[in-house]
């Protein structure tokens, strides 16, 4: 027994735990068992994304584990592989023995195996033989029964009237012609029987045999015998379709409801609709239509040439009415079979279409908006007409899906609509605004009681331009997403003008850019009129406006009415967002004017420095023009009229604290520089008297120049502050006032502001 070659030691796990005879997933061990495993293919489909050295190194590890393998199955088993050679005694014979019985059985299966292919070859054949004998059976069964529908159908015409080609040449009075007729239609005429009606039941008969006739031919295609049967079927088809097309006129003239509905099931069963649609457009609604919209090339002298519809829309509906309802009941009828058929929309909107673009071509332009939106009104309001006819919601949806009620709406070009609109109206307001000043209206000056509405053109015109883009001549519900914007650019352009021009105000210069002049050159109480043209805005927008546009959307979905409706109040709040910019303004007018008055102030000095002047016993002149402005203000008409008191006190105590700072910084300027002055005489006055020898004491009963002027500002600031309070304003509460009164009011009147 040899030694087994010792395996390479190796633990059963790697230093990650992981078992040393796993291999990668790209490596199956299994594949080499496959009887179609070939390794130079093997080996070039791993290389595409395995490197060699890592193949080669993965073989080798396999080879390995695959003789570790074999050598521990003969150790395993080696007692039993050594004494195999010396139990294998006569083997040589015995296969002989055992090879001649299985070579006989081997021979007697392939006899029966040929005997058995033979048989299935055979029956095969039969089975072929059979299905094709079938197929030609059924190829003959079908040109049989198309050769028998074909003479069917011929035997069936031949029993209507024997003059096709006087129905070809659109004879329709069967009345009162004589009809060469075989047995069969005298026997229906003897009878009583209403020709129309026999004939409508006769042609429907032949239709459906039509219709079997033209199944057997989809199905029999390109044979002989059906191509040398071809005439045959075409002049039956065209004198069907001929007959057909007469009684079905003839029914329509005479209103013969039974044999319109035999007609109209002939014409559903050879899927021939369309021809009954338009020789019913042809036949009833043109003559009707043209009587009411004549072509253009045709009109008399005495015919108007306005584009308006909605008066022949009427005459249209009373015609409908009168000389179509019949037919649209009998083709709505329920259980009919009748639906394949829109004579609302291949008949009476594709006659209607036509007249207008040949009798009216105006109505579709949108040259003339106002003419144009009254028009397409009158369509829809039309189409919801015709529309009514409809016996359920799958009918109109039938109908508005139809070529005709496509190209009927795409006739009105809502984009040059819109284009047109938004000039006229965009272009109104921009024209006010680019004006050089305001333009108060008409009865601006009137009196209008406690309300009065707006007062200054370029307001004016922007809640008509508003208004205009939601009148009921101007907007439509397909175009409202765009008046929507339109309607926010209005507000946006106003508020625009409005901030630009304050700006320029502020700035003491328009840049040369045009619409920014009126700020300028405007007075306060110009001013005025914008703040209450704000307000009103304000109000209307978000008011009265925003419910009439949520009134026309009403039919729009929820979602949609909640962004329409924070978008409008959102371009109202940018209106009221300027009032504090015009309030400032306002008041910046009122202070500079103010301040001219308290500059005088600085006058005091000169009065009494260097002179005799007694104490003041009353206020200087110039406090009535520090407060002039503001009770100019405060009582004017415009204020009055045009502002709400909260506004006139906002206005009012805003200026007056701004005058008051100022009125302050001046007073305390001239009080500083007076004590110095004094201070520096003061001093030069006791050198001189130390260099004479004469006293240097000072009577205390002397009052001071500074002490003058103080005395003087303290009855200014009292005179000052009475007005203020005849006003309104309550002094007490503003800072700077108070530290003005404290700066001059004597000490026994600082704690307490009386005037």
């Amino acid at each position: 027994m040899a030694d087994p070659i010792p395996a390479p030691h190796r633990t059963a796990t790697d230093f990650f735990s992981d078992p040393l005879d796993s291999h990668p997933l790209w490596f199956k061990p299994a594949l080499f068992l496959s009887p179609e495993f070939d390794s130079e293919s093997y080996i070039s489909d791993l290389r595409t994304f395995v490197p060699f050295d890592t193949l080669r190194s993965e073989l080798q590890s396999y080879l390995a584990s695959l003789n570790h393998e074999l050598i521990d199955l003969i150790n395993r088993d080696y007692a039993d592989f050594v004494n195999l050679s010396t139990k294998l005694v006569d083997v040589d014979s015995a296969v002989v023995r055992m090879r001649a019985p299985l070579v006989e059985l081997r021979e007697k299966i392939e006899q029966f195996r040929g005997s058995v292919q033979n048989s299935l070859v055979a029956l095969t054949n039969g089975l072929k033989q059979r299905s094709e004998a079938n197929e030609a059976r059924e190829v003959l069964e079908l040109l049989l029964d198309t050769f028998h529908v074909v003479s069917k159908v011929e035997k069936l015409i031949q029993e209507l009237p024997s003059v096709p080609a006087d129905w070809l040449n659109g004879d329709v009075n069967l009345a009162e012609k004589n009809f060469i007729t075989n047995g069969t239609s005298l026997q229906h005429v003897e009878n009583g029987t209403n020709l129309r009606d026999t004939q409508s039941m006769l042609l429907e008969r032949i239709a459906s045999e039509m219709n079997r006739l033209k199944f057997y031919i989809a199905h029999a295609q390109n044979l002989p015998f059906i191509e040398n049967m071809e005439k045959r079927i075409q002049s039956a088809s065209l004198l069907l379709d001929a007959s057909l097309g007469h009684c079905f006129v003839d029914g329509l003239e005479h209103r013969d409801a039974n044999a319109i509905y035999n007609c109209l099931r002939a014409y559903a069963a050879i899927d021939n609709t369309r021809s009954a649609e338009e020789l019913f457009r042809t036949t009833i609604v043109t003559p009707l239509i043209q009587n009411i919209i004549p072509h253009r090339t045709s009109l008399a002298a005495t015919r108007p040439s306005g584009d308006d519809l909605e008066n022949d829309y009427e005459q249209i509906k009373l015609c409908i009415d009168n000389n179509c309802k019949f037919l649209l009941e009998i083709s709505f009828e329920e259980n009919s079979g009748l639906h394949v058929f829109d004579f609302l929309a291949n008949s009476i909107l594709k006659e209607v279409l036509s007249a207008i673009k040949k009798g009216k071509p105006g109505a579709f332009s949108p040259g003339r908006p106002t003419e144009f939106l009254k028009n397409y009104k009158s369509s829809l309001d039309f189409l919801a007409h015709l529309e009514g006819y409809c016996p359920s919601r799958s009918a109109v949806c039938k109908f508005r899906a139809e070529a005709v009620y496509i190209e009927f709406m795409k006739q009105w070009n809502f984009g040059v609509y819109f284009s047109l609109r938004f000039q006229e109206i965009a272009g109104a307001l921009d024209s006010v605004l680019v004006a050089a000043s305001l333009v108060p209206v008409d009865n601006v000056h009137s009196d209008q009681g406690n309300s009065p509405d707006l007062t200054l053109k370029q307001s004016v015109t922007l809640l008509e331009c508003l208004e205009s883009c939601w009148r009921e001549d101007v907007a439509v519900l397909s175009c409202a997403d765009k008046f929507l914007r339109l309607s926010l650019q209005l507000l946006s352009r106003y508020s625009s003008w409005l901030s630009s021009g304050l700006a320029a105000r502020k700035k003491g210069s328009t840049d040369s850019i045009p619409g920014r002049e009126w700020a300028i050159s405007a007075v306060p109480d110009d001013f005025i009129y914008i703040i209450h043209d704000i307000d009103f805005l304000y109000k209307r927008v978000c008011g009265d406006f925003l419910e009439h546009v949520l009134k026309l959307l009403s039919s729009c979905p929820a979602d949609v009415l909640d962004l329409v409706k924070p978008s409008i109040l959102q371009g109202g709040n940018l209106l009221n967002d300027l009032v504090p910019l015009v309030i400032n303004t306002i008041v910046e007018a009122l202070v500079k004017k103010s301040n001219e008055g308290v500059e005088q102030l600085k006058g005091i000095t000169a009065t009494y420095r260097m002179t005799n002047k007694p104490r003041p016993v009353r206020h200087s002149p110039y406090v009535a023009a520090v407060v002039r402005p503001l009770k100019a203000f405060w009582e004017g008409e415009r204020a009055t009229k045009y502002l709400t008191s909260d506004t006139k006190h906002e206005v009012l105590l805003s200026a007056a604290t701004e005058i008051t700072g100022h009125y302050y910084e001046t007073a305390d300027n001239v009080i500083s520089m007076a004590r110095r002055t004094a201070s520096s005489l003061q001093r030069i006055r006791q050198g001189a008297q130390r260099r004479g020898g004469a006293s240097s004491d000072v009577s205390d009963q002397n009052v001071s120049d500074t002490d003058k002027i103080s005395m003087q500002i303290f009855l200014d600031i009292q005179e000052y502050g009475r007005n203020l309070a005849a006003l309104g304003v309550d002094v007490a509460n503003i800072e700077t006032f108070r530290s003005l009164w404290q700066s001059v009011a004597p000490a026994e009147r600082q704690s307490e502001i009386s005037f």
